[in-house]
């Protein structure tokens, strides 16, 4: 069963918006959260970051289905910024996976039946109000209100980052996703394609996450903030390798 999580097969679908909250903490708290093969990706070497993605998703599907076959999902990722040096001597940036959720109890099934994704249903709701959008969940204990403008928006308070130009290279998704299983040394990689991909920063005026929270972080901070809407997406089979110490 363990390959039949490898992702076997392509998966596309169309992202309706994508909000990704990146939370900056201590390099320190977060090197017992990844594995072996993985290093932190780091800013001035003091922070890892944390991403937390609220993804509203169009027939999601196996790549080259038609459309009707598709579903649609709310996804919650939550992921850390990772660097990773392939058998090929090629560094690769990317997530590491902690924690998946999402609204239906189809998505849960089957992204846990196919992905290491460690996916979990539970109640989400969106609203939504010209340039203003909320997303609430009591069972996850998210409370997240996001505010888009077209004028310009300044960073979270007590961000790392002098301007939005550095906050931009933590903004996920980043092109590759890894999974790892220890007893055999096997790394996963997954990558995801896409175009036209423009992140625009936004306003939060609220940002509570239950997930964040459990961790009891002494140092966490909101580093940034970003929006994309309306763009096709699709995630390559999966590729594996005995990852060489």
């Amino acid at each position: 069963m363990s390959s039949v999580k490898n992702h076997l097969f392509p998966v596309e679908t169309y992202f309706k918006s994508s909000i990704v909250l990146t939370y900056a903490i201590p390099k320190e708290e977060l090197q017992h959260l990844i594995p072996e093969c993985l290093t932190l990706d780091t800013f001035e070497d003091k922070y890892a970051f944390i991403a937390i993605a609220l993804v509203d998703t169009k027939n999601l599907r196996p790549k080259g289905f038609p459309t009707f076959l598709g579903n649609d999902f709310f996804l919650i990722g939550c992921r850390i910024f990772v660097r990773y040096t392939n058998n090929d001597g090629r560094k690769l940036r990317g997530l590491y996976i902690l924690k998946s959720e999402t609204n239906k109890n189809k998505m849960s099934v089957l992204g846990n039946i196919f992905t290491h994704y460690k996916y979990t249903t539970t109640d989400i709701d969106i609203k939504k109000d010209q340039n203003k959008t909320v997303i609430l969940s009591k069972k996850s204990e998210i409370e997240i209100e996001i505010k888009s403008s077209n004028t310009e928006v300044s960073l979270p308070n007590n961000s790392p980052f002098k301007e939005w130009k550095e906050a931009r290279r933590f903004a996920g998704p980043l092109p590759f996703t890894f999974s790892y299983n220890k007893q055999n040394k096997e790394v996963l990689i997954i990558e995801g394609v896409r175009e036209n991909w423009i992140p625009k920063p936004v306003e939060v005026i609220k940002s509570k996450v239950g997930f964040i929270d459990q961790f009891n972080f002494k140092s966490v901070v909101l580093a940034n903030a970003f929006m994309i809407e309306n763009i096709p997406y699709h995630w390559k089979k999966g590729k594996t390798e005995i990852w060489k110490s």
